[in-house]
């Protein structure tokens, strides 16, 4: 089905892997310590953003006088105590195993790349990425283009040769900014 493509990139959360609530669930618990709270219709349009950037999203929106940074830490270290709990590949991860060995593949993710690797070997998935591009990877974040077109790069992959798979407006701006096809996977 995708065999024109020369390589394959996936968003991991949401995409590749059922994380979204867990997300959510790490950020509620965080901001309750602080008094706040999140529209969640306000955070799916923020889905494919780095932390930091949700961060600065939500105490913008309390006029709260916190670090981004700080808070998206404490977000990020949430996670990771439940994260490993709950994860689960998604119906998608069977693309990438109908390709794996045919074709170069890798994530481009708004998670750090430490996590997004260590996801994926939880799951023990890493084998099927050749790369892994993760937040913490690039300066500018979905829906600029430097994601995708650093695993293109690395993959060793003209960018109008590549398919990007995504759940987010974001991402799938951040595809057609790089000049690759795209996949919403809502749609499948």
């Amino acid at each position: 089905m995708y065999d024109r493509y020369d390589g394959l990139i996936f968003d991991m959360d949401g995409t590749l892997l059922d994380t979204e609530t867990t997300h959510r669930q790490a950020w509620d618990r965080v901001l309750t310590r602080y008094g706040l709270s999140f529209d969640e219709q306000a955070m799916i349009g923020l889905n494919g953003s780095p932390t930091w950037r949700v961060a600065e999203f939500i105490i913008a929106s309390h006029q709260a006088d916190l670090d981004p940074f700080q808070l998206a830490a404490e977000k990020t270290a949430a996670v990771k105590t439940m994260l490993f709990d709950s994860v689960r590949a998604l119906p998608l991860i069977e693309v990438v195993k109908a390709y794996h060995g045919r074709k170069p593949m890798a994530v481009g993710t708004g998670s750090e790349h430490a996590m997004a690797d260590a996801l994926l070997q939880h799951l023990h998935l890493r084998h099927y990425f050749d790369v892994i591009v993760g937040a913490d990877d690039v300066t500018r974040h979905k829906p600029e283009p430097d994601t995708f077109l650093r695993c293109a790069a690395l993959m060793g992959v003209d960018a109008e040769k590549c398919v990007v798979f995504e759940d987010a407006d974001f991402g799938l701006q951040a595809a057609q900014a790089a000049g690759m096809a795209a996949v919403d996977v809502r749609l499948l």
